[in-house]
């Protein structure tokens, strides 16, 4: 109701002032809030001045044949569909997940094999995979498993595939039920 006041130039705003609303007791409660002059943004010398990628802040490559983190690398992929077919002719590939536990939970592939092993686990766990063992990981949609690529190959490990789009692309062109988030 803000913004709307705020574009049509109507009413009181809130500016300055934070309005709470507490469900359990149906109370509001206004708190008045004072500028901060080392905020980062609106303060006497602001440091920020536009919003920040935010899908490459989290590793979603963009629409381009390989994102900027990935320039100048190869990273071998292997698309959803190839997979698939690997799998319906019985290949059990080692396919880890590379997705934090709360995102497993929402969708995975453990029906056909994957596991999970965390990015931020993987410099303790790493040792769980076999070097020479074709490994495919994956993520939501590529960026973290290709961190995870870079990282396993700096420490030996040579024969590993990033899951094209990870499991977006899955849900898309190959089990509509594994839910997208």
């Amino acid at each position: 109701l803000e913004a709307l006041k705020l574009l049509l130039g109507i009413g009181d705003t809130l500016a300055g002032r934070l309005l709470l609303f507490d469900a359990l007791t149906l109370s509001f409660r206004e708190l008045k809030l004072r500028r901060d002059p080392t905020c980062p943004v609106c303060g006497d010398h602001p440091t920020i001045h536009e919003l920040i990628d935010y899908e490459q802040f989290c590793g979603i490559p963009n629409n381009e044949p390989r994102s900027k983190e990935m320039a100048g690398e190869d990273i071998p992929e292997i698309t959803v569909t190839e997979l698939k077919q690997r799998l319906d002719h019985g290949e059990r590939p080692v396919i880890v997940d590379v997705r934090e536990p709360e995102e497993w939970e929402i969708g995975n592939l453990e029906s056909h094999g994957a596991r999970l092993l965390p990015l931020g686990d993987i410099p303790a766990r790493m040792s769980e995979l076999d070097p020479d063992t074709e490994i495919i990981l994956h993520c939501r949609s590529g960026g973290r498993s290709a961190k995870a690529i870079r990282y396993l190959r700096e420490h030996g490990y040579s024969r590993l595939l990033n899951l094209t789009g990870g499991i977006r692309a899955w849900s898309d062109e190959v089990d509509p039920s594994v839910p997208k988030y």
